[in-house]
């Protein structure tokens, strides 16, 4: 009796493709927090840079306020009424209030962060007179209705978005960069440990902003058209309006001083 043909086995794979697999099926639960983190030390980063400004802002108010009670003897004794450490203090409050709003216009979206199965390819005769399909929260069909129906939720919430990833991104490469140059000058020298950590910092920075920047972006863009989309044309132009008001200059913050992109590269 003629023995049978051995079925083919199937080529066993990796341990570094198996553990793959095994943790990308968990990329529901930590892309979320990644970008949650993200978004939040920008935000973080961002807020540092204001802190002096704000502290500056309230002294001024001081003095106005001074200058005010002190033209009157009733009242002259409000002027150190408010001390320096109180205004400190104020400051300090104030920039934290601002940080904390902040992380829920732009880090909570994130957690809604999710990934989808790319559409199935059809055969080329089931194509002919059909107009090519487009996802509804895909990043053509999101920029076209930024352009067609602009308003300030879809068009400053991303963009503040892009700004504090940035600074996120810019802080990961500074804390690797510090990192491995204090690690490695004593065993390679200044010279090299520093272009190791120059080196070390770009990918950092690339790696981060690749792999989960514009991820935020997105998401934020999903949800401020969603947001938008869902009271109507006539109220779009209102909504979000304080949360934008908000984190406009955390963005502009993130980008002028708190992402210095070119100083890895001096």
């Amino acid at each position: 009796m003629p023995s049978r043909p051995a079925s083919p086995e199937a080529p066993s794979s990796s341990f570094l493709t198996d553990v793959s697999r095994f943790l990308g099926a968990f990329r529901w639960a930590f892309m979320p927090m990644g970008l949650l983190a993200l978004v939040a030390v920008g935000v973080h980063a961002a807020a540092d840079t204001l802190d002096d400004r704000l502290l500056t802002a309230v002294d001024r108010l001081d003095s106005v306020f001074d200058g005010f009670v002190g033209q009157y003897p009733a009242t002259a004794s409000l002027v150190d009424w408010v001390s320096l450490e109180t205004r400190t203090r104020l400051a300090r409050a104030l920039t934290l209030a601002w940080e904390l709003a902040a992380d829920l216009l732009l880090a909570l979206p994130a957690l809604g962060y999710r990934e989808v199965a790319a559409p199935a390819p059809r055969e080329a005769w089931r194509t002919v007179g059909l107009s090519e399909p487009s996802e509804p929260s895909s990043w053509k069909a999101l920029l076209q209705r930024c352009l067609r129906r602009p308003t300030s939720m879809r068009w400053v919430r991303p963009l503040a978005t892009a700004g504090v990833v940035l600074a996120g991104a810019c802080t990961v490469a500074r804390l690797v960069q510090g990192t491995v140059y204090l690690s490695w000058r004593p065993l390679f020298g200044d010279t090299v440990a520093d272009l190791s950590a120059r080196g070390l910092a770009v990918a950092a920075l690339c790696g981060v902003s690749v792999s989960l920047g514009w991820r935020a972006v997105l998401r934020n863009l999903q949800h401020a058209d969603a947001a938008c989309a869902a009271v109507g044309p006539r109220r779009a132009w209102t909504r979000g309006l304080l949360g934008c008001v908000l984190v406009a200059p955390l963005g502009l913050a993130a980008v002028w001083d708190a992402a210095p992109v070119l100083s890895f590269l001096r």
